[in-house]
């Protein structure tokens, strides 16, 4: 199996387990709010906003330079019963996009499949997908 298969698996299981384990104690709204000002007028304004339950996730993501660079990042995702789902979408100030999805699921058999997608804003897009050799977590 190609390299970049095996480790974008890997990632994707590991991600998998570790969102599978997060308790109710982190179910609370995070939000966070920064903003920089410097010498000549330069700085930035960045915010954060996530919340996470024992199924999902969801994170809003703004940064904005005093110059007029910036993006917009959304992120999303869902797990659990041996399954993950996720997406994001960051839009830059120039227009230009790029979007991400990625999916792992534990078949049952001592596999999990996986698939990866990345799309720009020209509409081209990148996919991997395959099964590797998986044993769950005890």
């Amino acid at each position: 199996m190609p390299p970049i298969r095996t480790f974008t698996a890997a990632l994707g299981l590991a991600a998998m387990t570790a969102t599978l384990l997060v308790s109710a104690a982190e179910a609370a709204p995070r939000n966070r709010y920064v903003q920089v000002q410097g010498a000549d007028g330069r700085g930035y304004v960045a915010s954060r906003n996530a919340h996470r339950t024992s199924s999902s996730f969801t994170a809003n993501r703004s940064i904005q330079t005093n110059g007029g660079y910036g993006l917009n990042r959304n992120r999303s995702a869902a797990y659990g019963e041996g399954s993950y789902s996720g997406s994001s979408q960051t839009v830059f100030n120039s227009g230009r996009s790029i979007n991400r999805s990625a999916s792992v699921h534990d078949n049952g058999d001592g596999t999990a499949s996986y698939q990866r997608t990345v799309t720009g804003s020209e509409g081209r897009s990148r996919s991997v997908s395959g099964s590797v050799p998986y044993t769950p977590p005890q």
